[in-house]
């Protein structure tokens, strides 16, 4: 499994729409055989900044997020919004093991 942390940090004038085009992404994210989670989590100190957590069946399921018609409508809807460069973190699951877990089909 691959857990992947998007860093988001939007201008103040575009949160709603922000969190508009990315909740329509994690939901069509969802609906991707690579896909185990997709979360959307807001900060509430800083209603600015988002994080999505994306993890993936494989190694290769992230590349293959990216080509999505869905991704890249949100890549291209959300750019002139982030007030910085989005970034990301890359993790490997370590516990609980994928043999423990109930993966969704």
């Amino acid at each position: 499994m691959i857990v992947i942390h998007v860093h988001s940090h939007v201008k103040p004038e575009f949160v709603v729409e922000f969190r508009e085009a990315t909740l329509r992404n994690a939901r069509a994210s969802l609906e991707e055989p690579g896909v185990i989670r997709f979360d959307v989590l807001q900060q509430e100190a800083d209603p600015t900044r988002f994080l999505l957590v994306e993890i993936y069946r494989t190694a290769q399921d992230p590349t293959r997020h990216k080509e999505t018609p869905h991704y890249l409508d949100w890549r291209d809807t959300v750019a002139p919004m982030m007030a910085e460069p989005r970034h990301s973190v890359r993790y490997q699951a370590v516990f609980p093991a994928e043999d423990r877990w109930e993966l969704p089909k």
